[in-house]
Parts: structure tokens; C-alpha cells; sequence
């Protein structure tokens, strides 16, 4: 993280404080008054659609695999400020996972014993079927 508000998304890329909007609300659970006049729970969210500060390609990607708003949420600590740390944190590795390049699979051809097992395997679990049907000459199904 950069700044105390501030999402870094890539190397030189960071999102201000600006475009993430914030909600803060109580959490659930246990915790008596504190938890019940308290408004713990933070929220981050950002539209990653309208970003300015996200390259073009980088913006595609992100909709792609995100949708065009990300929203986390964070509450299991009692203090507020450490809950929006951990949204953004979140918020960050969310980004950061949909940012990776994945490498187009290729695909292989079976080998013979693996073929080979699976048509024995097809072959054990028909008779074991064959053998739960009843005799057609007696009426059971």
C-alpha cells in the first residue's frame, strides 16, 4: 500500500483514495454494547469501469474478471481503522489475483496406460450395474 487511502494495482499504477468510496456500518455477532453502538464494519468499494487511472487493456481485464464494480467488506477487528485496513488489503489481493496472465492450456493427448485404466474402469462399473438389474423373466426392474 501507498498511502493511507491509496490502492496500488501494478507497478506504477496506484488508484487515489478519490475513486474508492466507503461505507461503515455495525457488525453482527457477539460483542455486547460495543458491537451494538459501534460502526466497525468497513466497506470498500470502487468502479473500476469509470477508473482514470487504469491503463485501457489493464481496465478490460479487471471488468472482465471482476465485473465493473468490486466491493469488500471487512469486520472482524473492534476498531474501524483496522477493518478498512484489512478491506483494502483485500481489495489489493483481489485485484491483484485478476491481473495475473493466464497461460492458455494446451492440450495433451491420454496416455495408453491412462486410457487403458479408465476403459477397465468403464468396463468394472457396467457389470457392476448389470449385475443390480433384476431377472427379465421374473418382473423386477
Amino acid at each position: 500500500m501507498t498511502g493511507a487511502d491509496e490502492l496500488q494495482v501494478a507497478p506504477g499504477v496506484v488508484v487515489p483514495g478519490s475513486e474508492l468510496s466507503w461505507r461503515f456500518s455495525a457488525s453482527g455477532g457477539p460483542g455486547g454494547q460495543h458491537v451494538n453502538t459501534s460502526n466497525t464494519r468497513a466497506e470498500v468499494v470502487w468502479d473500476v469501469a469509470s477508473s482514470p487511472s487504469l491503463p485501457d487493456d489493464l481496465r478490460e481485464r479487471l471488468t472482465a474478471r471482476l465485473g465493473a464494480v468490486v466491493a469488500v467488506a471487512a469486520s472482524e477487528r473492534r476498531s474501524q481503522s483496522r477493518n478498512r485496513e484489512l478491506a483494502l488489503a483485500r481489495l489489493q489481493a483481489r485485484v491483484g489475483a485478476a491481473m495475473e496472465e493466464r497461460r492458455p492450456r494446451r492440450a495433451t493427448r491420454p496416455t495408453a496406460s491412462s486410457a487403458r485404466r479408465r476403459l477397465e474402469d468403464k468396463r468394472r462399473r457396467s457389470g457392476l450395474k448389470r449385475g443390480r438389474r433384476g431377472d427379465p423373466g421374473t418382473g423386477e426392474d
